[in-house]
This record gives structure tokens, sequence and C-alpha cells, in this order.
């Protein structure tokens, strides 16, 4: 359908639309049309996605004289595909509509692992490999030798690619378009991507892309501030932004990085006696500063990619660090200092400032030096001509270690532990650079772009965000649901059959009696719920330790009876087999339980639409290891900083990972599922008010308080009415699809029918 909103024409890939959906795209327009960013909550299910497609690509098609371009960031490559779907569905219709008007040119850019065609490239275990392995064949001077000396092999793919002629027409390429035309035209998937990135209209690429400095200073440094960006799934963006900051060194770190300075030591021998002029020139640019590294061929511009800012790169480089020899010893330092710090019985923290002014007593590095540190290490192997960056990871990570703690002086911590107080018997000392503050990582993406969109389906309490992450939001929405029939259906069980009361709270989740009522939970609902059924556990230990008490109990072997039962494990390979042997259950009739864990794989990026899940329990309140010291230390942080409560924050957490676990099971308003929220805690209001305003709408009184022989009773009146027919167009009186006839009447000033 095709209809205005405001000023701008929205082409919209279906004959009806959902009242959210066109809610959401009115406050999505009014954010673009203030230049500012957004923070939006929409149901799962009610087509987020497309919504958000159709109405930035029609904005840009309504201002041709000044388009915007769409960078759409996604944690998972699967979730990637399904954006780049819908999309060339979007296409095809504006095609329709507007004809070569519509021109557009939609890309998927991911690792090399995922795009690359190179069979023998491809063969590698790891992506680290595989990246070694690409530019072992690609780098500028393997292919400068390669031309006098044809023994020496490079990338046929790469050598036929030549990024003046190799294009792309307008349309949407996802990551198997640009494979399949990789092999056609016998070019690079990977570097046709990377170089079409400049002159795509929608980009759809990995939160990393933007938010980690080593990786968004090689991708993203080219992109226009009239960019609008998008963070898909966003809940857990907070995380993603810590985590891109933070570094751990444990001694088998420090003893790789020993090797690797050992092995840069031959090769600046090696080149004095062979190319001493290579040093020398090297020397006399970083005099004036790393940012002035001339255009770099793009197979060598993974060496190129700064930590720091712009202006910081453009300063002279130390002159204690500039000869390559002074550098490696002033390394050696480092690495012998932190070996010196891991060899401690007691937990230490420090900030930043005091370690950096260690550092410097003890072994003479200062903060500047340090802040050079990640960018001078790759400037040498540079060049030294080094391709095969996996071998040197474990120096890279110090190098990364160094010039974070020597560019940032709040906001992180520096925690050394002996062992894990959980495993306190075995040791296995780290150093821990944490940080604390989301705000750093995302602040150079709201600073450059005009709009950015976090969005997700459970950002609830939607209020923190602009708190945690540091910036104002012109639009802070949380959207409800519009639904047919009641297809949601959340309960709270608070106690078993018994009447024992059930919990993960630290006192009560190892107690007989609840580990009991929790097996006779799961029993119970397996007996009376068709197809699939996914259980959420708070932790792995937690999973394991339970799972093994009902088999001891007898509990699994009588679930087995009605459905078999498979486990999410750490080891991806093992859980992937697992959900496609779990799939392959449902399909047949056989049914079968999925044990999974809050956090995991399976939480975030995994559905468990129609007969995949029916009913999804979650056992517990899935807070964090709260003994945590980095946690303790964030804590801290964001009281001190943010006046965000330890408690506020813990709750915030939990419920926004128990919202997504139990978000896995309804993923359209045609599907139907059950939640579970199996822990007394959810029956208090501070808890259950954190959940998203779409679940909340449909959790009854009734259903706040219930045993398991009610919560069994309330399950089998739900899925007797699921089974009845139903009006997909209309329920109680409301709207729930609007026509195209309905949004012109709204566009007239009648809006009673949206919600």
């Amino acid at each position: 359908m095709k209809f205005e909103l405001e000023d701008v024409t929205v082409y919209f890939p279906y004959d009806h639309i959902y009242p959210e959906q066109y809610a959401y795209m009115l406050e999505l327009k009014r954010s673009l049309d203030a230049k500012g960013h957004a923070l939006l909550e929409m149901p799962t299910g009610t087509g987020k996605t497309i919504a958000l497609l159709s109405l930035i690509t029609s904005y840009s098609l309504s201002k041709p004289s000044n388009p915007v371009k769409l960078i759409y960031c996604t944690r998972t490559v699967h979730e990637m595909e399904k954006t780049l779907a819908e999309l060339k569905l979007l296409y095809k219709y504006q095609i329709e509509c507007l004809g070569k008007s519509a021109s557009m040119l939609a890309i998927g850019l991911s690792s090399r692992k995922n795009l690359c065609v190179n069979e023998k490239v491809l063969s590698a275990e790891n992506r680290d490999s595989v990246d070694a392995g690409c530019r072992k064949l690609t780098a500028s001077w393997v292919r400068e030798v390669a031309a006098e000396n044809r023994k020496v092999e490079t990338c046929s793919f790469y050598e036929n690619y030549d990024r003046d002629t190799a294009s792309l027409g307008s349309g949407v390429y996802t990551l198997q378009d640009l494979r399949l035309l990789g092999k056609e035209k016998g070019w690079c998937p990977y570097f046709l991507a990377r170089h079409m990135v400049k002159f795509a209209n929608v980009v759809v690429y990995s939160y990393q892309y933007l938010l980690d400095p080593k990786v968004a200073g090689i991708i993203s440094k080219e992109m226009e501030k009239e960019c609008v960006v998008v963070f898909d799934e966003a809940h857990n963006i907070d995380n993603v932004c810590i985590e891109a900051l933070s570094v751990s060194v444990r001694r088998q770190t420090l003893e790789g990085a020993t090797r690797n300075l050992s092995k840069i030591s031959q090769e600046i021998d090696r080149l004095k006696e062979t190319d001493a002029d290579r040093l020398r020139s090297e020397y006399n640019r970083l005099v004036d500063g790393l940012a002035q590294r001339g255009n770099l061929p793009a197979t060598d511009n993974w060496l190129a990619n700064p930590i720091l800012p712009d202006d910081i790169l453009k300063e002279a480089v130390p002159g204690n660090i500039r000869r390559a020899e002074h550098f490696l010893s002033v390394l050696r330092r480092l690495v012998q200092y932190l070996k010196g710090r891991l060899e401690t019985e007691n937990v230490v923290k420090e900030g930043p400032v005091t370690f950096v002014g260690s550092i410097n007593a003890q072994v003479g590095i200062d903060q500047k030096m340090l802040q050079f540190c990640y960018d001078r290490l790759f400037s040498l192997m540079l060049t030294l001509m080094i391709t095969d960056t996996e071998e040197f990871l474990h120096i890279q990570t110090i190098c990364n270690f160094a010039t974070l703690v020597g560019t940032y002086t709040r906001g992180f911590s520096i925690i050394i532990e002996p062992f894990d107080e959980r495993m306190p018997h075995i040791p296995d000392p780290v150093l821990q650079l944490c940080c604390h503050d989301a705000s750093l990582a995302i602040k150079p993406v709201f600073e450059r772009f005009q709009s950015v969109v976090i969005t997700s389906g459970t950002l609830s309490p939607i209020d923190l965000y602009p708190r945690l992450l540091n910036f104002n939001p012109v639009v802070s929405r949380s959207f409800t649901m519009s639904l047919t029939r009641d297809c949601i259906c959340p309960m709270v069980l608070s106690r078993g059959s018994d009447q024992l009361p059930v919990s993960t709270k630290f006192d009560l989740r190892s107690d007989p009696g609840v580990e009991r009522n929790y097996g006779r939970l799961l029993l119970e609902m397996v007996s009376v719920v068709p197809d699939g059924v996914v259980c959420f556990f708070v932790s792995y230990s937690y999973m394991d330790g339970i799972v093994n008490s009902w088999n001891e109990l007898g509990i699994l072997k009588e679930v087995m009876q009605h459905k078999l039962v498979f486990i999410e494990t750490q080891d991806v390979v093992e859980t992937t087999l697992a959900l496609d042997n779990y799939r392959r259950a449902c399909d047949c009739g056989r049914g079968a339980v999925f044990f999974s864990v809050a956090r995991g794989k399976v939480a975030e990026g995994i559905d468990f639409d129609r007969h995949y899940g029916r009913l999804v329990i979650m056992f517990g309140v899935p807070f964090q290891y709260s003994l945590s010291r980095i946690l303790l230390a964030r804590l801290e942080y964001l009281r001190e900083t943010f006046q965000i409560k330890e408690g506020d924050f813990l709750t915030f957490d939990a419920l926004r990972q128990a919202a997504q676990c139990v978000g896995r099971v309804i993923r359209s308003k045609a599907d139907y599922g059950m939640m579970i929220f199996a822990d007394k805690r959810y029956t208090r209001h501070d808890k259950r008010s954190k959940l998203p305003g779409w679940i909340l709408t449909q959790l009854r009184e009734a259903h706040l308080n219930l045993s398991t022989d009610m919560a069994v009773h309330i399950a089998k009146d739900f899925l007797r009415k699921m089974a009845q027919p139903y009006d997909k167009t209309c329920g109680g009186g409301k709207k729930t699809l609007l026509s195209q006839e309905d949004l012109e009447k709204m566009g007239s000033g009648n809006t009673d029918m949206l919600f």
C-alpha cells in the first residue's frame, strides 16, 4: 500500500498495516525531521523492521535533493539476512510504484569468514585464521613479489577484482547474493562490499563496525554525517559498548606477547640488512603523526585502524617509541611489568590514573607512550610487511590495553584477581581493564550522525537508557500491541502444588523442594502443551545442577516419555546441532523441550515461532552474578556518575533479560504462546513493572500468584481457546489491521481507530 504520512509518501509492501506500525513510523519521522535521536520500544512480532525500512527509505525518496543514507546495525548475521530479505520485498514494491526513480543500492557487509569464496582460505577453522589467510594472499607486498615470481601464491578473486571498474547495479544484495556474484564474475565479494559501502543507500552490518574503535576506523570512517543509524534489537547495547572497550590479560597472553616480540625483533634485524630505508621512512612519517599515513591499498588498511581520535593521531609520536628497537624495548618492559602485577595473592582494584602512574614510576613508560602503543604497533607491522596477524594477537591485546589505559582517565577500573572466586582452588590470575561507562563507546556515534535510532522489543524501563548512554532523545516511546485475540498468555507462578514457594533466590535455589517443584511444573506442562516447550535458566551452572537433580529424582525420565529433551551448551556447534534436532522433533509431531540459559546464544537470536514454541518457562529471575568484582565496580560507577541505584540497575538488567527470553515464543500476531515467570519475586510490583508494556497489558490479575496446578488449568483453557477459528482482521471492535481506506481517514484527522 501507499499512503501519506504528514509530508512523506510511504511505500509499504503489504495490503494492511498494524496501528502500532503506523504510530511507530510517525514517531520515527518526527525524530528524522528534528535531526535528533530516538528511543523506540516496539512489541515483538509486530513488523518493526519493515516499518522502519519503509519509513526511512520513503523519507529519503521524498527528499531527492538531500537523501539520507541508512546504516542498519544488527547483532547477528542471521538478523542481517532477515533485514535484507525484508528490504528486497520493499524495493520490489517501490520499483512497481515508481519505476527507475526508486533506484536503491542496499548491501550487507560482514567478515571475510562470511563473504570469502576462496576455498583454500575458507578452510581455516576460525575468523582470525580466515583473516590471516586472506592477507597472506592479498597484501600489496605479496602481490608485488608474485608479479616477479609466479611461484608466490595470490588470490585469483582479488586479482580479478578491480575497484575502479567493479561495481554493483541497483538492487538489494544479501551476503549470499554477493558470494554468488563473486563466483560468477571472479571478484572478491568482501572487498567489493567494502568498496560499495561508500555508494550504497542502505548498509546493513554488525554493531561492532560502529562501536568498536578498532573496526570503525576501517569500515565506517567515511560515512557521512547525514546518515541515519539504526541499532536494532538494542536492549543490550550498553553491554556491547562496554565489551568494545574492555580488555582481559592472562598469563597466556603475556607469554604469547613475549614470543611475538622476539619474532618482531628478528624481522627488524632482517629488514635492517635488506631494506633499512623502510625503517628510516617510517621514522620520518611518525614525526608528522600517525594520521599522515598516505593512501594505503585496500588490502593493507587493516593496519591503519586507529583507536585514537584524529586530533591525537596528528600529533608527533613520542620520540622514545619512534625507532622500532626503542618501541620493542618499551613493550618488553610493559609486558614484564604486567607479569609482575599478575603475581599477586590478593584482589587489586585501581583507577587508570593510579595504574599509569605506577607503570611510569616502575618501568619508565609515561601516559603518552602508552596512548600510542596500538597504532605504533600496526605501523611497525605494516613496515615489516607482516601478514599473519593471527600469530600476533597476543601483542595486539597488550597494545590495545596500553592505549585504552593511557587514553581514558575516567569510566574504567583495573581489577586484578588471582583466581575466579567461584573456583578458588584453580589459580587463574587475570588483569582486567573494565569499562563501566557505555556512553564512551557510543558517544562518537551520537556526535557524528544526525539521527541515531535505538529500538527493540524489550527496552523497558525505557527511561534508563538515556542515562546509561548519556544522550537526550528527541523521541522516546514505548508501543503496545493491538491483538485480534489474546494470543499471549503470561503467568506468574510463585509456588508448587504443595504450596511451597519457588525461587532462584540464593537461599532457596538449592532447596530440594524448589528443585522438585520446578521439575513437577515442567512435567505437568509437557503433558498438556503440544509441540515445543522452551525453558530458560538463570545460568549454566544452575541449569547443570537442577537437570542433574531432576535426573536423580526420575523427573527427567518422565518428561522424556512425553517429549525429547535438548540442551544448550557453551559450544556453538553442539548448540546448533541441538537446535536443529529440536526443530525436527517439533516438525514430525513428536514435540520437544529445549533447555537454555538467559544471556546465552539461544536467548538472544533464535526465534521459537509457531509450533517450535507454544510455551516458554523462565525458571527464576536472571540477575547477574552479584559478587562479581567487575559488576560491583560498574554499579559503584553508575551510582556515583549517573545516580543510578544498584538495585534499580540489577532489576532493570534482570527483567530485560527475562523479557527477551519469553519474547522468543511469540513472533507474529498469528502466532500464540504462553509465558510462565516461575519465581515468587515476580509477584512484587517493583519487579513486574519493569517488564515491557506489551507483556503487562496481557498479564491479568488472576494470573499473578499461581501454583502449578492452577497454571496447568489456565494452560489447558488457553490452548482450547487458541484452537478455535478467529477473525484475523478485527477483534473486540478495535481495528488491528488498517487498510488504505482507513489510513486515508486518519490522514484527514480521524485517528480514533489508532489504539
